[in-house]
Order: C-alpha cells, then structure tokens, then sequence
C-alpha cells in the first residue's frame, strides 16, 4: 500500500467512524444479502459483532505503518475465523459486502482512488488471514 493509500483509508475511516454503528449494520445487511447462508457462522447478536467490527477495522488501521505487528494479528484473526467455519470463498463476498457498505456510508467521499485504497487493504487483510486460516488447519492436522 502507497502512503497515499494509508492516508485515504485513514481519512475515510475517520468519517466512517462518526457513523460506525450504522456502517457496521450496514455491512452484515450486505453480506447476508449475498448470501444468506453466512448468516449461521454468527451465533452472538449482530449489534455486539458490529462492535467488533469497528473495533478490530480501528486496530488494524492504527497498525498500518506495523506490518511485521499487523501480519501477525490478521494471521491470528484468519485462525481463529476458520474456526468459527469461514472458507477461503467466503472473503470474496465479505469483500463485495465490505466495499458495498464503504460505498453506502460514505457516499460522495468514495471515489475510485478510496475504493482502490480500501481494496488494496482489503486484500492484504484477506491474504493474510487466509495464511492465518491455513497455519492453524495444519496445527490441527499435527496434533490430531
């Protein structure tokens, strides 16, 4: 990601964090309208999972000038995602339903140089839980 990149994202959540609580509700609309079928892997009530939204987007951003630090937290994230049952396809639609909800809330201030912004990190993120996701199945094969 490009200084500038880490500068719109961190821009834009600013705004997005003075409607946080809407933002995040958005998002788990989006994502169960894709597909309604994601809708099992969340067992606790939405408006807490909304909260922890916000709260680990806030941590990872304030982690962007880490990446060693920021690595290892999105790779603990992926591991523990995977047991709650997320696949490697799922990021997709979480990434469609992520970039839907920026477009919503943010409206005129997302412009194709934040949708690119906030996509580079969304991939970086994704990438790396995803490595997260695959360690801890290998962890679980040598120890079974």
């Amino acid at each position: 990601m490009t200084a500038q990149q880490v500068y719109l994202i961190r821009k834009t959540f600013a705004e997005l964090s003075r409607h946080d609580h809407v933002a995040a509700l958005v998002f788990y609309r989006r994502l169960f309208e894709i597909d309604p079928a994601l809708r099992p892997l969340f067992t606790g009530g939405i408006e807490a999972q909304a909260r922890k939204l916000m709260d680990m987007l806030g941590v990872l951003i304030s982690m962007l000038e880490r990446p060693v630090g920021l690595d290892m937290e999105l790779r603990a994230l992926g591991g523990r995602h995977a047991g709650y049952g997320v696949k490697d396809e799922h990021y997709a639609t979480v990434g469609q339903a992520f970039l839907d909800m920026l477009s919503e809330t943010l409206e005129k201030n997302f412009t194709p140089e934040v949708r690119a912004a906030w996509t580079a990190l969304y991939g970086m993120v994704a990438a790396a839980m995803q490595v997260g996701a695959k360690e801890k199945e290998e962890a679980l094969k040598i120890t079974r």
